[in-house]
């Protein structure tokens, strides 16, 4: 038995085989062959087995993601089918006598090229689909297995060298039990997707997709960023134990899901979820989640071909809001840059994207899309309590000018007769330490405050957040970081607003008696943490939680301050 250390991502227990989400090797060398007819029925062979798998990925990409995904797959069927790219590959194979795999390549590769000259969007994205085809057809010629997490049909740990979040949401909880990736940190995308779906995740192992094979036994450990591999029986036994131990503990935690969260000395505080997809609203309403702290709208725009319309965005703004009934659902607008991308959107390369054209910079100037939304959200307002906030806001100028928008597109609608929701406050995400230094002067003008604890540690350390080299610097608990929150919550409070968190911090077991103490009023976390969270807060006084704070404040380093928390 061997093991790996990582960064434990995603807590909780996995034992199953692994299976390895990886890009097969598709080399292969032009051979000169005799017989062009069994090299042409090859190839047949190879495209229905390419369709059948297709069909497979199509229909469950229409029951869980619904249409819109799907489509991108039937438009993959229609490339296999296609003769004007069929006939050219069997005379390719007929005329230069070169099996299947090179004529199959020399084809696809032309076209490939032709429609990314095209200046036709609609075609250029055709030579994305052509890529993809050819890749699933190559693996079959050559026999190759390509990895695809919707066709996991048993249970399995994924190990990848990293995860998209594309990736992680289409992760079906019933199979997939766990996965540990090469790289990334405890806030990538991946990581929270994983904490929302309750998968245990281990990453920035650096070496998982060398060292394990496809069928090693392994065991996730998440909460010690362990991965054992092929582990012998007694330390299994150990694991399942503990796993035991933990569903016991779940059903204690589970008393608690329509219990208000009030502190041992009678403090109430709000414990939300931050969501994805309106199919995590089950998760929420499962957990006892007061509201909705952090709807992350991008992943409506993600794995598709072009932007949702305002109608698509409508139902589902429509959809979680009535959800809800009558909970708040505060609303991010699009938060898109760093490492999340959209292939459709064509924009420029950056050196250092995390600092750069994202989120709400994005939508000001890209303000077509931005409309969009906003009028989706606004139509949607009527529905239940909707709070609107803008990411990313570095200056009250781009505050101003992004609340004018929505103000504008507000009268529109009411003009036409739309009705639109009478109070909707707007806030926005403090995650730019600019922004935090500057909070007595944003909250005499906006309505609430979210602190994006991923993003502020980040830009405040100077050390990126997906970078595991650099992981030791992610420290929420540094007192730098616990004095930046108390001056956005102590501002917040001098004007009559309120603060909350949706960073992964709002959910950690030590940095918890931290916020209660520095007055925080809403804690905004993956769905699957709320009940321990109210489990922990009910034994928490909030007096000697300001007393914690303040002997915290004035320490040096994360490690004084977790020890004063453990010791308290």
């Amino acid at each position: 038995m061997s093991f790996l250390n990582g960064i434990a991502a995603s807590s909780g227990i996995a034992i199953a085989k692994a299976y390895r989400l990886v890009e097969p090797d598709l080399s292969f060398e032009k051979k000169t062959i005799k017989d062009s007819m069994e090299e042409i029925a090859r190839l047949h062979t190879a495209l229905a087995a390419s369709k059948s798998e297709l069909e497979v990925i199509r229909d469950n990409a229409l029951k869980k993601l619904g249409e819109d995904k799907a489509a991108i797959f039937d438009a993959h069927l229609l490339v296999l089918s296609d003769p004007e790219l069929i006939h050219p590959i069997e005379n390719t194979m007929k005329n230069e006598l070169v099996n299947a795999e090179y004529a199959l390549k020399e084809t696809a590769d032309m076209f490939v090229k032709m429609f990314e000259q095209m200046e036709n969007e609609y075609m250029k994205e055709r030579a994305a689909d052509i890529r993809d085809v050819t890749k699933r057809v190559l693996s079959h010629l050559l026999g190759v297995q390509m990895a695809n997490p919707s066709l996991i049909a048993e249970e399995v740990i994924i190990i990848a060298e990293d995860l998209t979040p594309s990736d992680t949401a289409q992760l079906n909880r019933q199979f997939v039990k766990g996965f540990a990736t090469d790289i990334g940190g405890r806030t990538s995308h991946s990581a929270i997707m994983a904490r929302s779906l309750e998968i245990p995740a281990v990453v920035g192992t650096k070496e998982s997709t060398e060292v394990i094979q496809n069928g090693d036994l392994l065991i996730v450990d998440g909460v010690r960023g362990l991965v054992h591999i092929n582990p012998t029986p007694e330390v299994v036994a150990k694991y399942e134990e503990e796993l035991n131990s933990h569903k016991i503990q779940k059903l204690e935690w589970a008393k608690l899901v329509n219990e208000k969260t009030f502190t041992a000395d009678q403090f109430f505080v709000e414990l939300a979820a931050n969501i994805g997809t309106p199919d995590d609203l089950e998760g929420v309403i499962n957990n006892g989640g007061e509201g909705i702290g952090l709807y992350r709208t991008e992943f409506l725009y993600m794995g598709r071909s072009q932007l949702p319309t305002e109608e698509e965005q409508f139902e589902s703004y429509k959809t979680v809001l009535e959800g809800m009934s009558g909970k708040p659902v505060i609303v991010r607008t699009l938060d898109i840059g760093g490492d999340k991308k959209l292939p459709y959107l064509s924009l420029p390369e950056e050196l250092n994207p995390f600092l750069g054209f994202r989120a709400i910079r994005l939508c000001l100037e890209q303000q077509d899309m931005f409309r969009t939304q906003l009028r989706a959200l606004l139509r949607a307002s009527s529905y239940g309590n909707l709070k609107i906030m803008f990411p990313m806001i570095a200056t009250l100028d781009e505050f101003r000018q992004a609340k004018s928008i929505l103000e504008d597109e507000k009268q529109k609608l009411v003009s036409k007769g739309e009705k639109v929701g009478e109070k909707i406050e707007v806030g926005i995400m403090v995650e730019i330490p600019s922004t935090a230094v500057l909070a007595d002067q944003f909250a005499k003008e906006v309505d609430f405050f979210s602190i994006g604890t991923n993003d502020l540690i980040q830009y405040s350390m100077a050390a990126d957040r997906m970078n595991e080299r650099v992981s030791y610097l992610y420290q929420p608990y540094n007192p730098a970081i616990l004095r930046l929150i108390k001056m956005v919550i102590d501002a917040a409070h001098q004007e009559g607003k309120w603060a909350g968190m949706c960073g992964e911090m709002a959910g950690d077991e030590i940095a918890i008696p931290l916020l209660l103490g520095l007055g925080l009023d809403e804690f905004s976390m993956s769905a699957t943490s709320i009940l321990k969270a109210r489990s922990q807060l009910r034994t928490l006084n909030k007096k000697e939680m300001e007393k914690l704070v303040a002997e915290a404040l004035k320490m040096g380093t994360a490690e004084e301050v977790v020890h004063a928390v453990k010791k308290f």
